[in-house]
């Protein structure tokens, strides 16, 4: 049975406790520790205060401000609301009037303050600790005194405490400097023989490698002291020695946890390690295998440096490592090859994906990727986990993945991706934004892997969409987007493999809309009319917003642009004749006036398909495309269409041509080329969250 009397230390690094979000979160573990305790919480200010208050940029300042009213305003209600933030902006004030050298001070008072009444709220006997009166800078002695004489002098169930900061021994306010808020948990923890100390942090423990470098890195379970500084020494930001020598003098093991994933891994550092060789680290110095390591181990990591094409320059022995240097140009790649030699299984490659769009298509690609992870890693080697999401709106990045993630934070989601995806991984598009192409380059930058079923960013302006793919050359990932055209069909992957091979395409033939091929299908004058059925398809999601769009050819005229691009060809907007269903002028009308306009034309509608039947034909969507002669080459050296060469339209197809068997949100394609005698026919189902899905999955892993 848990001691209830002994302490337990829990320090929340500056993410732990960056928005109302995840200061419940914080609260959270706070509960569970206090079942088993009494707590001492130490907090870091919230993530870029400590930056904004050095900066004393005054917009910087003024979005902290900002950021903090938000806090209160999400966590507190009614009267309690009002007495909090009123207690914050006399903080905010006080740091108006404060000495330039004690502002910096205030990020670790405006936390605690906020956590402190969030907890009394929740009905915890909370004592606030003023660790400027507490903790007394270059004496330990005197600082334990204090601590252990507040804190035994209270009844209190939680005591929350600021981290970083203290006095110097003149007694003016000061701070502990690098690694300041550890070091003040180390300080309470020693003060009061703790039976735990636990440093909460947005990372799951002490990795065998950085994961941004090495993707498939893993938590130590357990390590020792000395282990872990020869990690931090090697380059590995996992400790700085200093901040827990208190905790380590007094005997107290440091528990390494994730706030982020409370449930999941994380390292306990002690006084003996668990294994031989404990992890990877790089600094300028080379790369060390840090661990006792063996004559045995250090040929296996030569030989995994020669298997990856590397020879070490250098190879330095020493006491808990041994140093591999390579040339700069290669380190990354010798780090994987190290790691992998020692930490990782062949069939067990971790892909982290992020998957920005959760609606019907976002969904269904993260409930595959959960329910088939474990068959996907047996068949192919490599592990998906879905290590973020986001709405149009909110996201969660949680790069250890959960059984369930829901987007819950505000921000920017691909600014979050850049910053904490490792090389490697993949970044999915399943959204309908026009503008997030834009980022597609910064993405590639991190080495990160893009596939997008987003057709939009697939249709800009073709200058934009060879950057795209110079960008993922450059940078040696892939860019992938099978699900632009077709769902599931595998038409784009089919043109490419042809184009850019010894054959050349002669022309294209496509009935790409989906909506409009179900319309087509579905209409029959007399029984129903056509701007009914466009009505029934909007309401069912099937139409763009704006089903004018539609109808315009909009939808087709990307998926034409694509598919065109593929074959090798330089094709843009103005190339093509795109031949609406209506007029133009219905575009921009209100739905009142829209539909009533689409109503009037059913004579035009009726027409076209009477004439059709009686010919024994039916009316198609159809976007077609032929080689012919050429206006030139661009730089990258893909052909330039001439005008004219492309075009969508509706057209009447006898029965010969497959399109006329096409039933509901079907598509087909028909490509024909100079080296194959018949036509290449692709026809499936066109439409559907779960074909797309599966789309996207065969992207991510082929």
């Amino acid at each position: 049975m848990s001691d209830k009397r002994a302490y337990r230390v829990l320090k929340f690094g500056g993410s732990s406790v960056a928005s109302a979000t995840a200061m419940s979160g914080v609260l959270d573990i706070v509960e569970k520790e206090a079942a088993l305790g009494r707590v001492i919480l130490v907090s870091s200010a919230i993530s870029g205060c400590t930056d904004a208050l050095l900066g004393g940029d005054a917009a910087a300042l003024e979005t902290v401000q900002q950021r903090h009213a938000a806090i209160v305003s999400r966590l507190f209600t009614g009267s309690l609301r009002t007495h909090v933030q009123e207690r914050v902006d006399g903080l905010f004030t006080e740091l108006a009037a404060a000495p330039s050298d004690e502002k910096v001070t205030f990020g670790e008072l405006l936390s605690t303050t906020i956590l402190e009444e969030k907890l009394r709220a929740e009905g915890y006997d909370v004592l606030w600790l003023d660790s400027r009166e507490l903790v007394v800078s270059g004496n330990e002695p005197e600082t334990f005194r204090r601590i252990a004489a507040a804190v035994s002098a209270s009844s209190a169930q939680v005591f929350v405490a600021p981290g970083f900061i203290c006095r110097d021994a003149s007694g003016k306010v000061s701070t502990l400097g690098r690694g300041g808020s550890d070091y003040s948990a180390a300080l309470y923890a020693a003060a009061v023989k703790a039976a735990s100390l636990q440093i909460w942090t947005d990372v799951p423990g002490i990795m065998t490698a950085n994961p941004k470098q090495v993707p498939s890195a893993r938590t130590i379970p357990v390590i020792s002291f000395s282990e872990a500084f020869t990690m931090a020494d090697s380059g590995a930001k996992v400790l700085y020695a200093p901040t827990v020598a208190p905790a380590m003098a007094a005997g107290i093991d440091i528990e390494i946890r994730n706030t982020f994933a409370p449930g999941g891994a994380f390292t306990v550092i002690g006084r003996e390690s668990a294994g031989s060789k404990v992890g990877v680290a790089s600094s300028s110095d080379g790369i060390a295998l840090v661990g006792t390591i063996a004559d045995d181990d250090i040929r296996t990591a030569e030989e995994a440096l020669l298997e990856a094409g590397i020879s070490p320059l250098e190879i330095v022995p020493s006491a808990g490592k041994c140093v591999f240097k390579v040339k700069p140009i290669v380190e990354e790649k010798a780090i994987r090859a190290i790691h992998n030699a020692f930490f990782v299984k062949p069939s067990n490659r971790e892909i982290p994906v992020f998957i920005a769009g959760y609606g019907a298509v976002g969904k269904a690609l993260a409930d595959s990727i959960g329910r088939n992870s474990g068959s996907i890693a047996e068949k192919t080697g490599k592990k998906l986990v879905v290590a973020g999401i986001a709405s149009s709106r909110r996201f969660a990045v949680n790069l250890s993945g959960l059984p369930v993630l829901e987007p819950s934070e505000p921000g920017n989601f691909v600014d979050e991706v850049c910053r904490v995806a490792p090389r490697g991984a993949v970044f999915v598009d399943a959204t309908s934004s026009e503008t997030i192409w834009k980022d597609y380059e910064r993405i590639m930058s991190r080495g990160v892997n893009i596939v997008s079923s987003n057709r939009r960013s697939l249709s800009v302006p073709y200058a934009d969409y060879a950057a795209m793919h110079a960008a993922a050359r450059e940078n040696g990932v892939f860019f992938r987007y099978e699900t632009t055209v077709g769902a599931a069909l595998p038409i784009l992957e089919s043109i490419s493999r042809g184009a850019f091979g010894s054959d050349e395409i002669l022309s294209l033939e496509a009935v790409v809309s989906c909506t409009l091929n179900r319309i087509l299908d579905e209409y029959v004058p007399g029984v129903e009319s056509f701007a009914s059925l466009v009505y029934d398809a909007w309401t069912e999601g099937l139409t763009e917003t704006n089903p004018a769009m539609d109808l315009g050819g909009r939808d087709a005229l990307r998926k034409l642009l694509i598919l065109v691009r593929e074959a090798g060809v330089h094709i843009d907007t103005q190339n093509v004749d795109v031949q609406p269903l209506i007029p133009q002028t219905m575009n921009d009308m209100a739905p009142e006036e829209f539909w009533k306009a689409l109503e009037a034309m059913e004579p035009v509608f009726s027409e076209a398909a009477t004439a059709a039947a009686r010919d024994g034909k039916k009316l198609r969507y159809v976007a077609r495309y032929s080689a012919g002669t050429f206006a030139g080459r661009n730089p990258e050296g893909a052909r330039a269409a001439a005008a004219g060469q492309a075009a969508i339209g509706l057209q009447a197809v006898a029965p010969e041509h497959p399109a006329y068997y096409l039933k509901g949100t079907e598509n087909a394609i028909i490509v024909r080329s100079a080296l194959k005698p018949y036509p290449l026919l692709i026809k499936g189902p066109g439409e559907g969250p779960i074909e797309a899905a599966s789309s996207i999955l065969s992207d991510i892993l082929r």
